[in-house]
């Protein structure tokens, strides 16, 4: 499949739907050029290296197209590397059907060490070959014996995740807990390395193989300001003008957002021009698009939730509450849901016909709590 997703393109997949979806199911991510992106997406991070596997995403990952959802992420390091052979397959297959590559997000994201295929005998044996040996990273650019996001590295992993797709170019590419290097690093020294991961990134859009980048986090952006882990989006943005002019591409940041995960939008951890302020209105004045993971916290939210969930957001079951909530945050461009089996993507798909809870009745759930 050649070329990227473009606004035409996926508003041509939303009318795929007309009648079929509600209106507010599909939202535009102005700070994306003005992709328009389902309100529910693809996650490919759970399941075992196996072929059974492989089969069974690419069949979730074919179902979900079809059925409402033109979101697709996934990381190089997922079920190392097997993931994103899987969106390939699936891919391929779409487009016999018919669905075109523009109409498509297409989310990748590197920064951890991955075998391929499966564990190797022994990973120092491997690394050492496949990475050390051939120069593309050097012992000192690896953070916590796991984690590397040096130009190079990210020139081989890009690279590697094009073929696994079979995609010429990447909507979004993520530097993946990027975090992760403040536990060896100076502040100083990361934010030169990210300075020089984006201004590698900003290159690779100006060659046309991916389209925007962003970092896809766990800890980083719901820290308090004082962790070690914590990351500043205005330092980021900051670094990211550096690296690109006004005109960067930094344009998305994925981070947890669920019930039990709500600190994007209920946490004042970020400065803003002096002000503290959320990760949600952070992003929304930087003209960042957030992307939500975890949305179901790998199905502990599906059951048992507190009744005031129900009160306020009706639906039928603990699982569609839950996605509910997940999709509904005001500045929350998609909610990730990984689904590795047809079935998971019948579920999540429920709420296709269902408008996301209006922004007076996701604040109820604060109200609530208070």
């Amino acid at each position: 499949m050649r070329e990227h997703a473009t606004p035409e393109g996926t508003r041509r997949y939303a009318g795929r739907f007309a009648g079929r979806a509600a209106p507010e199911y599909f939202c535009e991510a102005d700070p994306a050029g003005g992709l328009v992106m389902s309100s529910i997406g693809i996650g490919t991070y759970l399941g075992d290296p196996d072929a059974r596997t492989d089969t069974a995403y690419t069949e979730a990952v074919v179902a979900a197209v079809r059925g409402g959802i033109n979101v697709i992420d996934s990381a190089i390091n997922y079920r190392f590397q097997r993931s994103e052979r899987s969106i390939g397959a699936a891919l391929r297959q779409l487009e016999s059907e018919g669905f075109q590559r523009d109409e498509l997000v297409i989310c990748t994201k590197a920064g951890y060490l991955t075998p391929d295929g499966d564990m190797p005998a022994d990973p120092g044996v491997y690394f050492r070959d496949e990475y050390l040996a051939r120069g593309i990273v050097a012992p000192e650019d690896v953070a916590g014996g796991s984690h590397c996001m040096t130009p190079r590295y990210l020139e081989d992993q890009l690279a590697r995740s094009l073929r696994n797709l079979g995609v010429d170019c990447v909507d979004v590419f993520y530097l993946h807990n990027p975090e992760t290097q403040l536990s060896v690093v100076s502040r100083g020294d990361f934010a030169a390395r990210v300075r020089a991961a984006f201004a590698f990134l900003e290159s690779m859009v100006a060659a046309g193989k991916i389209r925007f980048y962003g970092m896809a986090t766990w800890n980083g952006f719901r820290q308090p300001q004082q962790a070690a882990e914590h990351v500043s989006l205005e330092a980021m943005c900051a670094l990211a003008r550096e690296a690109g002019g006004d005109g960067h591409h930094f344009r998305f940041v994925q981070l947890p957002f669920n019930l039990a995960m709500p600190e994007a939008f209920a946490f004042a951890n970020q400065a803003l021009d002096g002000r503290n302020v959320s990760m949600a209105e952070a992003a929304h004045a930087l003209g960042v698009s957030l992307v939500g993971s975890a949305s179901l916290l790998q199905a502990q939210l599906t059951r048992n939730l507190p009744p005031v969930i129900a009160e306020v957001l009706g639906l039928d079951t603990d699982h569609e509450r839950a996605l509910q909530f997940a999709r509904s945050a005001p500045g929350m461009t998609t909610a990730l849901v990984g689904m590795s089996r047809v079935e998971h993507v019948a579920a999540n798909l429920r709420l296709r016909e269902v408008p996301p809870a209006a922004p007076e009745q996701f604040l109820q759930l604060f109200e609530q709590a208070r």
